[in-house]
């Protein structure tokens, strides 16, 4: 299985902290050496970096761990693979645009071939895995259901819901996905969460000898949420989401989809 990693915050915030324990997973900790990738969203504007390596070897991960990138939305994910090569066209985070956006995807688990049967409309893989196959046919039903950004995303919501509880009836379904703003997490066996805000306290990383007292780091303002596959720190209370949860984060908070 892969990890996934996200973040929501109201600030733009670096990510620094939570990846440098994710990438220890990534064949150090973990099992998860079959590639890696991670999407920072700055306004509608999206970059990216990919690598099939290792990520506890991978000298752009290291890049990423020790160069704070500001951004309010993150998407990482590291891969064991399953399903596909490990090459640089099946390393998550996957994107395409929809409305004008860049809609970011990283998935966690393994699914039945009959996914392949489900019929894809607008978007097609470029890879080989069940995951960017499943992320093709989510954002084409979304495309298909409104051509246009709706105002109301709740309704939005609904769909990826759906969506999700169909994938989730054939295997593991754990997901991350994002056009900016919204960051929808999705749980079909492991993914938590913790947000982060005044008073704040001090983090210490299980994967790495790392401690940061986030009240040098943060103003009083501040709000950020953290999504893992399994809690990153080891002195924190993290919220664990259920089989067929979906919850949504914008501005680091969960919102109410009605």
């Amino acid at each position: 299985m892969c990890e996934l990693l996200g973040m929501s915050a109201n600030v733009p915030t670096d990510i620094c902290f939570s990846f440098t324990g994710l990438m220890q997973r990534g064949g150090e900790t973990g099992p998860h050496r079959d590639g890696w990738g991670i999407s920072f969203y700055e306004g509608k504007g999206m970059q990216a970096f990919h690598d099939p390596a290792p990520s506890c070897q991978s000298e752009i991960a290291r890049l990423v761990r020790s160069h704070p990138i500001k951004s309010k939305t993150v998407i990482s994910h590291i891969r064991q693979a399953n399903v596909g090569n490990i090459c640089l066209e099946n390393t998550h985070p996957f994107s395409r645009e929809l409305w004008g956006y860049h809609w970011t995807f990283a998935h966690n688990g393994q699914l039945d071939p009959a996914l392949f049967s489900l019929p894809l409309t607008h978007y097609h893989p470029v890879g080989s895995t069940d995951s960017e196959y499943a992320f093709c046919w989510l954002l084409g039903q979304v495309r298909e259901q409104f051509p246009r950004r709706p105002d109301d995303f709740s309704e939005v919501a609904a769909v990826i819901q759906q969506c999700a509880d169909q994938l989730r009836a054939l295997g593991v379904f754990n997901m991350l996905l994002s056009e900016s703003r919204y960051l929808f997490a999705y749980c079909t066996t492991k993914l938590s969460w913790i947000t982060r805000r005044a008073p704040f306290g001090k983090a210490r990383l299980t994967d790495a000898e790392l401690t940061v007292d986030f009240c040098e780091e943060t103003t009083s303002n501040d709000i950020v949420t953290v999504i893992a596959t399994e809690p990153l720190t080891n002195n924190e209370q993290w919220e664990r989401l259920q089989a067929g949860d979906m919850i949504t984060f914008k501005d680091g908070l969960p919102v109410v989809m009605n």
